[in-house]
């Protein structure tokens, strides 16, 4: 027996293994699992209809995790909501004090989320009250002057596509995550003591994926980095690509996934990584043609599974090899993770839609649209279902880029959030404030609001 077939055969039992583990985790963390695999231990839905939507204040970028019969999403309206899985009906929510982009993590009777304000909250999971809170030195977004070519090229920008806070990662009574204060923490999970803190050179948006006792992150550093998960000594680091003129093609704002002693994860530079978990080094790369990978891959039966961002693409690649298997149009930026389950991957898009790919026959099967899809795509997507980008993108300063994206691109009800999928039923979030349960049990379009 060779040794590729080996690994390959290895690779293969690690993604069944990967099931069974989030099963056990009951899906309580971003991309299923703390080795964000994105496998998710349930049947694929049977349709993707309406089985409810519950509506927050504002903007869900947040990712849902569903434990004990509950959805628990952030919003940007700053609050943290945990909702009825079966009914979609509110059960509490949790004022965060600012957005929460995070997506949250279940530990037992615990929900960690990451909030704008710059603290770690720490909640009830039956009842909304916080247990404690840990506060870092604050949050920001990426910063750089002449950001994007935006004018003024001298003036400090925020990075607007800078949408996600790091989302925590429970291993072992220890709370992991990232902050814009630069910073990877580890936090005590029962009592909110800080165990260990490292320092980066910039912004660490990434959630931390943990597996053999290490972390692995990026930073907008354009470094990634492998830590003691016990301690926080720095194990190995990864040097991306720079780009210092616009600050376009560098940092790492996704998060990786671990299988099979090898990290994978994209990065602003335009390339998909394959690092060797034990040392660092470079297995293999693709080249996305200058497209921002920005989604979690999903690692599923020896391949993996991106969306990118400019190239406009679903991608599938040999595990081992990076060898691209095909590959499926997408026709507007992907920033949402996919979520695999019963040979099926579910992603989102900006121009609101949620696409469902039969992974056995490499094709799309299904998909489902938001209302903004419907009341705003002609305006903004061609015959083709592309973006009009003479028509969004207009004027040279930051706020005009603003305005474009938040007021005309958003409007298409974009899907950022990654889906979870719990019991044949996939949940995700919009930009039009809206979580949505898509699935077979029960038929009815039922709505239920914030109170």
């Amino acid at each position: 027996m060779t040794d590729f077939f080996i690994r390959y055969l290895l690779l293969t039992i690690t993604g069944a293994l990967a099931t069974v583990c989030t099963a056990a985790d009951e899906q309580a963390m971003f991309h299923g699992d703390p080795a964000h695999t994105g496998v998710y231990d349930s049947i694929a839905p049977e349709n993707l209809t309406i089985k409810w939507t519950f509506q927050t204040g504002e903007a869900i970028m947040s990712s849902p995790t569903v434990a004990a019969g509950t959805v628990y999403v952030g919003s940007s309206d700053n609050f943290l909501y945990a909702i009825d899985a079966i009914t979609g009906k509110q059960k509490w929510k949790f004022d965060a004090h600012g957005n929460v982009s995070s997506s949250p993590a279940v530990n037992g009777k615990i929900v960690f989320v990451v909030s704008l304000d710059g603290n770690l909250y720490a909640v009830d999971a039956d009842t909304g009250a916080q247990k404690w809170a840990f506060a870092t030195k604050g949050e920001h977004r990426h910063t750089a002057a002449g950001m994007e070519y935006a004018a003024p090229a001298t003036e400090m920008m925020p990075d607007q596509w800078d949408f996600f806070l790091s989302s925590p990662t429970v291993v072992n009574g220890v709370v992991y995550f990232g902050s814009g204060d630069n910073f990877v923490y580890a936090i005590d999970a029962a009592t909110g003591a800080l165990r260990w803190k490292f320092q980066t050179s910039n912004v660490v948006h990434a959630s931390p994926a943990v597996i053999d006792g290490r972390l692995y992150i990026g930073s907008f550093d354009s470094y990634f980095y492998a830590l003691d998960a016990a301690t926080g000594t720095l194990v190995w680091k990864f040097k991306t690509g720079d780009d210092n003129q616009a600050h376009l093609m560098t940092g790492i704002p996704g998060s990786a996934a671990v299988a099979n002693g090898l990290v994978y994860f994209g990065c602003r530079d335009a390339n998909l990584y394959a690092l060797d978990a034990k040392t660092g080094d470079l297995r293999w790369k693709y080249s996305a043609g200058g497209s921002w990978i920005i989604a979690t891959p999903a690692i599923f039966d020896g391949r993996i599974y991106v969306t990118t961002s400019d190239s406009l693409k679903f991608l599938a690649f040999d595990a081992l090899t990076g060898a691209e298997i095909y590959s499926l149009p997408t026709n507007i930026y992907g920033f949402s993770s996919p979520a695999i389950a019963g040979g099926h991957a579910y992603f989102g898009t900006f121009d609101g839609k949620l696409h469902e790919v039969d992974l056995t026959r490499q094709s799309y099967a299904h998909e489902f649209v938001t209302a903004g899809f419907r009341l705003n795509a002609p305006r903004y997507l061609d015959a083709e279902g592309k973006l009009k980008s003479s028509e969004v993108w207009i004027g040279d300063t930051l706020d005009d880029a603003i305005a474009a994206l938040r007021g005309k691109v958003f409007s298409m009800g974009s899907i950022l959030s990654s889906p979870a999928i719990h019991d044949g039923v996939l949940y995700f979030g919009s930009v039009d404030g809206t979580l949505y349960a898509l699935g077979n049990h029960g038929n009815s379009t039922k709505q239920a609001s914030a109170k």
